[in-house]
């Protein structure tokens, strides 16, 4: 998992990078609303962490403009307002939850991970489609009822896929997704990786979608 984090204080931002890092979820820190936009066009991204009062700005503007502009990235909102309009501003402009100010890091991360199932269309933390099984925490997937042999980028490969069932995920998506800390996978890798998956979960399981990409069959 990597998450977006826009939160202009200092100590908190540190304190969420450390405590995601704790649970095995990286992260980018940004504090100010117009460092945002671009880097969120990307979608290398997980979910967002927006702090509503930002020092340039306000992260409910924010949340506005992504959703109109169409992008569909889960965001869990951070304030410290806990007034009920507030709260419904935020869901209204298309927040996927609130937590308010302050929390406990626990809370936080299963928060996430509870956005995140809903996102990908899964009621509980092990995810099912058909005969295949994926536990997104424990790095566990089975095939019929057989613990499956991947490998970690194997694994993130088809967690991506299984995060939308039957939705074309685009070459350049996968690429970012795969190695959200550093420089994007070549095409060829990405190929290479979906053929050995293929190999151990059924060449039938995924789709080709010749020059965008690639299907989990739902």
């Amino acid at each position: 998992m990597h998450i977006l984090i826009i939160e202009d204080d200092l100590d908190l931002g540190f304190a969420l990078q450390q405590a995601l890092k704790a649970d095995g979820i990286s992260s980018e820190w940004l504090r100010r609303v117009a460092d945002a936009p671009l880097l969120a066009a990307g979608l290398p991204y997980d979910c967002a962490l927006l702090d509503i009062s930002l020092p340039d700005g306000s992260g409910l503007d924010l949340l506005l403009r992504w959703r109109q502009s169409g992008v569909t990235l889960p965001i869990v909102m951070i304030t410290a307002r806990s007034a009920l309009h507030d709260r419904l501003a935020g869901l209204d402009g298309g927040a996927d939850d609130f937590i308010i100010k302050p929390f406990a890091m626990a809370e936080l991360v299963s928060r996430l991970r509870a956005v995140l199932r809903r996102y990908a269309q899964q009621a509980s933390p092990l995810w099912t489609i058909g005969e295949l099984h994926i536990e997104p925490r424990g790095y566990k997937a089975w095939l019929a009822g057989e613990l499956l042999d991947l490998s970690p980028r194997e694994f993130r490969l088809m967690l991506e896929l299984a995060r939308e069932p039957g939705v074309v995920v685009p070459k350049g998506a996968l690429a970012q997704r795969l190695e959200p800390l550093g420089d994007a996978l070549d095409f060829g890798v990405i190929e290479v990786h979906v053929s050995n998956l293929r190999r151990k979960i059924g060449a039938q399981r995924i789709r080709t979608v010749r020059g965008v990409g690639y299907m989990l069959a739902a």
